[in-house]
């Protein structure tokens, strides 16, 4: 099973996230959980949500930069969601085993993140892949769809088919 977690503060004005979940959404096996919408009181069910990864094969991390970086109710649900002794620590091995994916989306072009003597991109992920690592989890490559402000319509549809092809071909891998 797929499960992507969404994090996006305004799902409803989003044209790049909005093409990719309408892409995946239909795939057999996908679950998508918009964290904005779950929880606009930021009052997150714990529970509930490692359930919801505790079925998952492979976990989507999706969400807009910000500020790079993640938005702040989805930096919440890893604080909350991730806890000592589930995810981590002494007995904590419930996401061991399981892969995740980066998936996100940028106003500017990948030249954007390329500040001073910085590496680029990449050096953003590195937050998020270390937390994937520390609890066991796979890394996969990220899936960054870039100037999404100044995309075309096509272009943005393209790059979503691009983000149900990542998708399925994960599926394939592994489900056979």
């Amino acid at each position: 099973m797929i499960l992507i977690i969404y994090a996006h503060p305004y799902p409803r004005h989003s044209h790049a996230n909005k093409r990719m979940l309408d892409q995946v959404k239909t795939l057999e096996g996908v679950e998508i959980r918009s964290l904005y919408e779950r929880y606009p009181d930021f009052n997150i069910d714990i529970a509930a949500e490692q359930e919801a990864l505790a079925r998952a094969d492979l976990i989507v991390w999706q969400h807009p930069m910000q500020w790079y970086s993640t938005p702040p109710l989805f930096k919440l649900w890893i604080d909350k969601v991730f806890s000592h002794g589930w995810a981590y620590g002494h007995n904590g091995k419930a996401l061991q085993g399981k892969s995740v994916l980066w998936a996100v989306t940028t106003g500017g072009g990948e030249s954007h993140f390329q500040i001073g003597s910085h590496p680029g991109f990449d050096v953003l992920s590195q937050p998020l892949q270390a937390t994937a690592l520390y609890c066991g989890l796979d890394w996969l490559p990220p899936f960054a769809m870039h100037c999404t402000f100044v995309c075309d319509d096509e272009t943005l549809q393209a790059q979503a088919r691009h983000f149900k092809q990542r998708l399925l071909d994960w599926q394939e891998t592994h489900n056979g």
